[in-house]
């Protein structure tokens, strides 16, 4: 790999991409990523990393597959386009808006397309309408980054959950190797990676990852996850993506001030309830006041209240579960036992209901309390367990009473009957565990209520990037209807929540694997694609023989 005056040549990262793409070894996919990395300077790292995980450090520049599709110019013969040379025209592509912004956009990507060769075409197209799966995931990134630096991968793991970022660990790991990684702090007011959970069949499934020891047990909201900040009067609140929402959550904000700690970082859930706002100032009394929203309620509540001048329908309100940090003192190295006892300091009258215990009768009636309250089910948390993002492991195990997954929505069918007009059947996809892409286990147009058909079908059509013919399983159920209809296929982006019966073998599908009665329970808008269930999380719900 030649290094040049100006730095990499972007045909260097893209016969990397192809070799990651290439192979399923999760090592060879973190060996390759590597050596790229140790090419590259200070200035290219954060831009490789984000091209390499298919996520451009600008984010959405306003530029999909209607601009990238009419694009028709000659290939460059020889590379000569280099990694910065493609990161400053994507900052120059998203200071473009107003009128005649997209003759502006298409002209910038005219002059990049002419100096790239037909392979980086490919990528470039790819990459900045969101399909660019070459298999860097996080989690190979974070290990490519260790081993191109020569440092433990639990430090690399560290400083990005408190960072935030894979482009500003990969520069502190490979410009100033374990020190730049331990002096990333945790700041408040700065969003942290959150922790995450694996799901248990049962409790005494859950229960079993520490045997006979007790563990906390707290009822499962079927909330948002926020992460609340507050540095004196400064309160800035996120999103599980760390998405800053403040301004549409001022009813959280003065909670957050009204708090006997001046300085926190708290985890939680927003809830919304029903009413006239009147619920009692206790964590109880709030919960068993009132009935709790659905989860799509709930969303729809946070993101319309404040925004638009219409009355709020819900009152919302925060539950929390963990603290990180509190007046000065950062956490989050400390046993969950000892958190648990900080919380109920900083935020008495806000946590989520639990109780501690190691009897597998009461954490089944703890359960069963949860359920009959509205709530989705339970968390079982072992006491002993540091706060740690990364791979889901078995700390914090979720237990709930319906098998449900979340999976991705890779393309879709357009309805007939009282649908006709709108995007119906989803064609479902577990992530697959080596790489960024999806693994097609089923489809299913039940549980779709009119609302969400219109949701969906403005959502899945913004994210379309091609169609084809296809046979419909929706029209082969409505009388008269059409059996072959115009598949929609998308960007992988859209995560759905699916109830289900169960799952079976089949041969129909390349997972191996098909949903058994599956229907829509909501969608995750607060969840990446990234955290969707893997086919071997699906795979693990086949009957056992």
């Amino acid at each position: 790999m030649l290094r040049h005056n100006r730095g990499m040549l972007l045909s260097d990262l893209v016969a990397t991409s192809d070799r990651v793409a290439n192979t399923s070894s999760r090592s060879t996919k973190r060996d390759e990523i590597a050596e790229l990395l140790r090419g590259l300077d200070a200035r290219e790292m954060s831009v490789a990393v984000g091209f390499l995980t298919g996520e451009a450090r600008q984010g959405r520049i306003g530029v999909g597959w209607a601009t990238v599709g009419h694009i028709d110019t000659a290939p460059a013969s020889t590379p000569s386009l280099m990694i910065l040379d493609v990161d400053a025209t994507l900052d120059r592509l998203a200071r473009i808006s107003g009128s005649g912004s997209n003759a502006a956009r298409a002209a910038e990507l005219d002059l990049v397309f002419g100096r790239a060769t037909a392979a980086e075409q490919s990528f470039l197209r790819r990459l900045l309408i969101g399909e660019l799966r070459q298999g860097a995931l996080e989690g190979v990134m974070l290990d490519a980054i260790a081993k191109a630096a020569g440092v433990p991968a639990t430090a690399v793991r560290r400083a990005f959950m408190l960072s935030g970022d894979l482009g500003t660990t990969a520069t502190a790991a490979l410009t100033k190797g374990r020190v730049g990684l331990d002096a990333t702090g945790l700041t408040v007011l700065r969003g942290i990676q959150p922790m995450l959970a694996s799901t248990a069949n049962s409790i005494d499934d859950a229960l079993t990852a520490t045997p006979g020891k007790p563990m906390s047990v707290e009822w499962k909201l079927d909330g948002a996850r926020i992460q609340v900040h507050r540095d004196g009067d400064d309160v800035r609140i996120y999103t599980r993506n760390l998405n800053e929402v403040s301004a549409r959550l001022p009813e959280i904000v003065a909670v957050a001030r009204s708090l006997p700690v001046t300085s926190f970082v708290l985890d939680g859930e927003v809830l919304g309830y029903l009413g006239d706002g009147s619920l009692a100032d206790t964590v109880d009394g709030a919960i068993q006041s009132a009935a709790p929203q659905r989860f799509q309620d709930t969303i729809s509540t946070f993101s319309r209240e404040h925004d638009d001048g219409a009355p709020a329908t819900a009152l919302l309100r925060p539950f929390f579960f963990d603290v990180l940090h509190a007046d000065g003192r950062d956490l989050i190295d400390d046993p969950l036992a000892d958190r648990r006892v900080t919380l109920s300091e900083v935020a008495p009258n806000h946590r989520i209901p639990g109780i501690i215990t190691a009897d597998e009768l009461e954490a089944k009636a703890f359960l069963d309390d949860a359920i009959a309250t509205g709530h989705e089910g339970v968390m079982v948390k072992d006491l002993a367990s540091p706060y740690a993002a990364g791979r889901r492991g078995k700390s914090w195990r979720k237990v709930k009473p319906v098998r449900l997954l979340d999976l991705v929505v890779i393309a879709v069918e357009w309805g007939s009957g009282r649908r006709q007009g709108r995007l119906s059947n989803l064609h479902l996809g577990a992530r697959s565990p080596n790489d960024n892409s999806f693994v097609m286990v089923g489809k299913t147009f039940k549980g779709l209520t009119d609302e969400i058909l219109e949701w969906q079908t403005r959502e899945l059509l913004a994210r379309e990037i091609g169609r084809e013919a296809g046979l419909s399983e929706d029209a082969a159920h409505s009388p008269g209807g059409d059996r072959w209809r115009q598949v929609v296929h998308v960007r992988p982006e859209l995560v759905v929540e699916i109830a289900l019966d169960g799952v079976q073998a089949s041969r129909r599908y390349p997972g191996g694997v098909t949903l058994r009665f599956a229907r829509v329970r909501r969608y995750r808008t607060d969840k990446p694609a990234s955290e969707a269930d893997t086919i071997d999380t699906v795979r693990e719900l086949l009957p056992s023989r």
